[in-house]
């Protein structure tokens, strides 16, 4: 019975891996070929490129001319496209619905800046393993912030012992990097600053208690939203840091009233100040932008806000946030002021050898996870850059704010994100909404079948 029984397991082996045998396996890698590759490093196009990838890393780059395809490998034919390295978010707050929408926008790695530490962290991993389909996340976990803190799941410091033991707390939990808010002051900043060098992790800030320039001469990577820039350029900050120890929309309304009466001279001075330092700047012309023009009704029946679920623009509530703030007709039109001021400081930061990374602050109100990386890409050209170095912002810049050698640039040996577009965005940097395929960690995937899941 044993030698029948075995005999018979033996034949259904052996027909199982006949029939195995006969089928052909999923290739192991892709080859885009035909497309026009910007590859992130700000060197001219490449056109009819072919790029080998596998286990999603680039494992070749070239032209078409002289290609042979890899055993193993499927051929993909891009002709009459554009191939771009996937788009860095580099200012976020980021939630489990706006995942999918990151993606079909062409974001394939956000950096989150606060939100529920067990959370955020919770959900990096989840990602990373594979379990949900989303962009990479790297993530500060929560701020760090003086007392009282502005957000009650900030870590709360009041003597640099205290800042040193919430970075040491945020290391414990796995951050990748370090943010300050706005209550923190230069003794608190100068502890969190060496605590973290200690554990190898860059600090970054929405600086209010402390100037720029100051907290750049302190040893922080970059700086958010332009915050500490009004501060340092004039000669008493004191009513500025006032109203961010009073709170955020105080300081944010006092803060971005500001700019329009900077003086040039002092404008210049700030930005060389901190290219010198190497400091770089995220500065969400966005949420700016979007907060400038809360007195247009347009904005709230914006027929983009149908990517967001209804429970999220709940959330958003932007009549109770205009009223939280206290914004009055007369906050818009100053806010509004204060573009053109920004615009022409990022411009000479630029000319001194600054570097910018797009950030856009999703999804807080009317940010829409994704889609508002594009606004801001249009805005950085609209303030006078290139759509070359405004695309080097939303790739390279956001790989070397993070440290991270993998991504922003398509070469071999990178990681295999990348977006297809149907135009060419050197033309016009509206085309990189033209999206017609999105490859995250090597997965080539439709556009349109992303926001059909969702």
């Amino acid at each position: 019975m044993r030698l029948a029984l075995s005999f018979a397991v033996a034949t259904l082996l052996s027909a199982a891996a006949a029939t195995v045998g006969c089928r052909r396996a999923p290739p192991g890698g892709l080859a885009l070929v035909g497309a026009t590759l910007i590859d992130g490093s700000g060197g001219p196009p490449l056109a009819d490129a072919a790029i080998v990838v596998r286990r999603g890393r680039i494992e070749s780059v070239g032209t078409r001319a002289g290609f042979t395809l890899p055993p193993d490998t499927r051929e993909v034919d891009l002709a009459g496209r554009w191939i771009i390295p996937g788009l860095i978010d580099a200012h976020a707050h980021v939630e489990r619905w706006a995942l999918p929408r990151y993606l079909a926008w062409g974001v394939t790695t956000v950096r989150d800046l606060h939100g529920q530490v067990d959370s955020i962290l919770r959900l990096r991993r989840q990602v990373n393993l594979g379990a949900v389909r989303g962009p990479r996340i790297y993530s500060a976990g929560a701020m760090i912030d003086g007392l009282p803190t502005t957000y009650p799941d900030a870590f709360g410091a009041s003597t640099p012992r205290d800042a040193r033991k919430a970075v040491d707390r945020l290391v414990n939990a796995g951050v990748d990097l370090i943010k300050v808010y706005t209550r923190i002051d230069d003794t608190l900043l100068k502890a969190v600053i060496d605590e973290a060098r200690t554990f190898n992790l860059r600090v970054t800030g929405h600086l209010g208690m402390v100037n720029a320039v100051t907290a750049a001469r302190d040893g922080i990577g970059s700086i958010e939203h332009l915050s500490g820039v009004p501060e340092a350029c004039v000669a008493d900050a004191s009513s500025l840091t006032a109203a961010h120890y009073r709170g955020f929309f105080a300081g944010w309304t006092a803060f971005e009233r500001s700019w329009a009466g900077l003086d040039s001279s002092a404008l210049e001075r700030v930005a060389r100040a901190l290219a010198e330092r190497g400091t770089i700047l995220i500065p969400t012309l966005v949420l700016h932008d979007t907060f400038s023009r809360l007195d247009d009704p347009a904005m709230l029946s914006d027929t983009m806000l149908a990517a967001v679920p209804p429970a999220a623009q709940r959330r958003w509530n932007v009549p109770d946030m205009v009223r939280r703030a206290g914004w009055t007709a007369e906050d818009y039109p100053a806010f509004r002021a204060a573009r053109p001021v920004q615009d022409r400081f990022l411009r000479r930061f630029a000319a001194a050898g600054g570097r910018i990374a797009t950030g856009t602050d999703a999804a807080n109100q009317l940010l829409i996870p994704g889609y508002s990386e594009h606004e801001e890409l249009q805005l950085l050209v609209g303030a006078g850059f290139s759509p070359r170095d405004a695309l080097l912002a939303a790739t390279r810049n956001g790989a070397v704010l993070l440290g991270v050698d993998s991504i922003g640039l398509i070469a071999p040996g990178k990681a295999a994100d990348l977006v297809v577009l149907t135009r060419d965005p050197l033309a016009d940097i509206r085309n990189t909404l033209a999206i017609d395929r999105v490859m995250s960690r090597g997965i080539l995937l439709s556009a349109d079948s992303i926001r059909k899941a969702w």
